[in-house]
């Protein structure tokens, strides 16, 4: 089994509830997440990996999430809505000191698997009731969300307004800032699965959380990559040693190490751009002494950081 050994140290990444207004005046993503769905500590595990994370919490490790922030326009909107969505909320409100919204101005789902969509129950009448948060989502997602309770509710009780988006067409939030969904594969039993491509003033991002296998995309994920400036995509399992209790075909996703020789012959600032992110909690990567962790930087590309801040 390989498994991380220690929580990650964070310590000298930009926070964002600790930057300068300065730091972050200008249109941005900010990364307020980077593990899988069930989070880490991951419920029942006694393995290196969660054991000392009881006993010692570490708080940066929140579920996959990206904080877009408009500053010209001074919006802010959440990728996802993760069960730590309370925090990760927050942490993006407080980004600006001039800001008094508690709530984003547009919330952006992927798919209906656990960690992507079920912090919208925090936006309900028993938490903050929220009036009418845009929610971003795809036909399929937006069926679900308002054919099946407690979900229904929201809906009905007005706390959210779902936005219903369409496979590669533009979705634009102002006069510099466009969001394109697109589809890609994966275990879609309630919704269709998206990524999206954030298109700022001057730089675009590509966020794919999480993909079946590449090859199974019919979108050749180079070419993706060459035609933005950042990559955040699917990390979520170093290699095959982590889930030698499960059957991969359950729940499949590309290795880290494929990915890795698939982009290897990338010449080294298309690599540069490749941030992986949406880590199991056995990904030995969530060490930042491991040798795995050593073995993505050397090769060029990069392991995603909670509060780091890419201008766009």
């Amino acid at each position: 089994m390989v498994a991380c050994q220690e929580p990650a140290n964070n310590k000298g990444l930009p926070n964002v509830s600790q930057s300068s207004t300065k730091a972050i005046s200008e249109t941005s993503l900010v990364i307020l997440g980077t593990i899988q769905d069930a989070g880490s500590p991951h419920i029942a595990c006694k393995k290196k990996c969660c054991r000392n994370l009881f006993l010692v919490p570490d708080n940066d490790r929140k579920v996959v999430s990206l904080g877009l922030i408009d500053a010209e326009n001074n919006k802010k909107y959440l990728f996802e809505a993760t069960p730590d969505i309370t925090e990760q909320m927050k942490k993006l409100m407080s980004a600006e000191t001039s800001e008094s919204k508690e709530i984003a101005d547009g919330i952006f789902l992927t798919h209906a698997h656990i960690g992507h969509y079920t912090g919208l129950m925090y936006l309900g009448k028993e938490a903050v009731s929220a009036e009418s948060v845009p929610v971003f989502a795809m036909p399929k997602m937006k069926a679900y969300l308002e054919q099946n309770g407690p979900w229904s509710q929201l809906v009905t009780n007005s706390n959210i307004s779902i936005q219903e988006i369409n496979n590669k067409k533009e979705i634009t939030l102002s006069s510099n800032l466009r969001i394109m969904p697109f589809l890609v594969p994966h275990r879609d039993e309630f919704s269709e699965t998206v990524g999206y491509k954030i298109i700022g003033p001057n730089k675009t991002a590509l966020f794919i959380p999480d993909i079946d296998k590449w090859e199974k995309w019919e979108t050749d994920i180079n070419i993706e990559i060459a035609n933005v400036d950042y990559a955040f995509i699917d990390g979520t399992f170093f290699d095959g040693k982590e889930i030698n209790h499960r059957d991969i075909s359950e729940i499949p996703h590309p290795f880290i190490i494929e990915s890795m020789e698939r982009f290897n012959d990338l010449p080294t600032k298309e690599k540069m751009k490749i941030h992986f992110i949406h880590f199991n909690h056995t990904n030995p990567v969530l060490d930042q002494n491991s040798k795995e962790y050593k073995q993505i930087n050397d090769n060029g590309f990069n392991v995603s950081k909670i509060y780091a801040v890419y201008k766009l």
